[in-house]
């Protein structure tokens, strides 16, 4: 065996991998926000008109709020309402309410649709935050 000297670019290669690992975080969070803002913008849209609930004071779609929160161990977006009416809205409600009144709404989701169309495009872009392009 002769003596011959390898060569690697193995600690430019840890260098590479070192600076991804720090950058993504911080991609992930941006993908987080960009895409619950993304849902929110689509819930209101499918909010606006048929088949979806239609607008009559704009009280509804304006109840209609994101939220990114991160945490050392946790990163969330959630897009939702606190509006009384939104799970009626979205699921229907057929029978008597507790003032004892008669409904038969039938569902005009909203939010189901628009989280249907979201959630590829949204994997795909966490899916590029975590390989980060290649590797130059």
């Amino acid at each position: 065996m002769s003596d011959e000297h390898v060569r690697t670019n193995a600690a430019q290669v840890a260098a590479r991998l070192r600076a991804r690992a720090a950058r993504a975080p911080l991609q992930a969070a941006a993908t987080v926000q960009q895409y619950t803002v993304l849902l929110q913008t689509r819930v209101k849209a499918a909010a606006s008109g048929r088949p979806g609930p239609r607008v009559i004071t704009g009280n509804y779609r304006r109840s209609i709020t994101s939220h990114v929160r991160l945490t050392p161990t946790l990163l969330t977006g959630t897009v939702g309402t606190n509006a009384p009416q939104g799970m009626r809205l979205e699921n229907g409600f057929y029978g008597t309410d507790a003032l004892g009144r008669m409904f038969r709404q039938p569902p005009l989701p909203h939010f189901g649709p628009s989280a249907r169309i979201t959630r590829p495009e949204f994997r795909d872009a966490l899916r590029a935050v975590g390989t980060l392009g290649q590797m130059r």
